[in-house]
């Protein structure tokens, strides 16, 4: 199959597009690379894509209409992944202008494109950062997300609606992936587990946000690169059983799908800071903080429509995935 990944210098889209190259599909990655967090870790990504047969890569910014355009009139992708989108919560208070740029008017040349060139299907990144002030736990893609605490987890709520109504008007197969927290190697600088083992190797002291009382879902990122494809592979169609009287907003009489990807264990921010610790063997220097704008205080995943539609469930456990990034960040760093 011939695939279109956007983002694809990113965390999640080089690990995607590593996959799909294993198995011999063909990959064309988009990416703007851009200044978010530091660009030689994505050219480095870009470098290890570069030599493998069937990758080729297009340096484009995906809210760029016309080059997007083109892009999907000439190459005539089978299916389209994609990730490409302004990451991180906290960021959306400083610059919403670029949450609006990449994650609305992005996604929207997206499904532009894949309506007009007969791609079979769309598969692409929503965040369990949409369930917001939801307090019910664990998350279901079965209950309404209508109260964001981001701008981050408002775009990507829109997202998921501009993709519920391309599937309606259109009967194009999306199907919507809410990924939770994402960690492992080749990650991305501004996530906590990142920082905190640079720091904690450095001999510096990690900030611990809402005094330590935070909780993830923590998601390795092989768990979350095996949903996707297999995501990929499943292409998505109408629930006969849709009712409209009782709405499943994980579900549709469109070919339209939603799914949770996460480890289904909500772990705390001390015991995933321990693990940490005991993976780098150095104990962390602690400044706790409160909590954050825009932050949540608990993450949990509910998987089983997953585990039921695509045959998978993420089992890494915490300690193995996060001693393989301590691996992979001493072995980068040269620590």
């Amino acid at each position: 199959m011939k695939f279109l990944v956007t983002g694809v210098a990113g965390f999640i889209g080089y690990h995607t597009a590593v996959r799909l190259l294993d198995r011999g599909d063909e990959v064309v990655g988009v990416d703007n690379i851009n200044g978010y967090y530091d660009p030689a870790l994505k050219k480095a990504r870009l470098a290890k894509l570069g030599g493998r047969e069937g990758f080729s890569f297009l340096h484009l910014d995906i809210a760029d209409r016309a080059p997007m355009n083109e892009l999907f009139r000439v190459q005539r992708f089978d299916k389209v992944i994609h990730l490409a989108a302004q990451a991180g919560v906290r960021y959306g208070s400083e610059n919403p202008s670029a949450y609006i740029d990449s994650n609305i008017v992005g996604t929207q040349n997206v499904l532009e494109g894949c309506r007009h060139n007969g791609v079979q299907h769309l598969v692409y990144a929503s965040s369990s950062s949409v369930y917001g002030a939801n307090a019910k736990l664990p998350f279901s893609t079965h209950d309404n997300v209508d109260h964001p605490v981001s701008l981050y987890a408002a775009t990507k709520k829109a997202n998921e609606l501009a993709a519920h109504a391309y599937a309606h008007l259109y009967r194009l197969p999306v199907t919507g992936l809410r990924f939770f927290t994402v960690y492992g190697p080749f990650g991305r600088p501004d996530m906590a587990y990142f920082s905190f083992t640079r720091k904690i190797l450095a001999g510096e002291p990690i900030e611990v946000f809402n005094n330590g009382h935070h909780a993830r879902d923590f998601t390795y990122i092989d768990d979350i690169v095996e949903g996707i494809v297999r995501t990929a592979d499943r292409i998505a169609e109408p629930d006969p059983n849709w009712n409209a009287v009782l709405p499943d907003p994980a579900s549709s009489n469109a070919p339209y799908r939603l799914y949770n990807i996460g480890n289904n264990n909500s772990v705390g921010l001390m015991d995933f800071i321990a693990a940490i610790e005991k993976a780098t063997g150095r104990e962390a220097k602690k400044v706790f903080l409160p909590m954050q704008p825009g932050d949540v205080a608990k993450t949990y995943a509910d998987i089983d429509d997953l585990a039921r539609d695509v045959g998978f469930r993420p089992s890494t456990p915490l300690a193995e995935g996060i001693g393989r990034f301590v691996d992979w960040y001493r072995s980068y760093y040269g620590v």
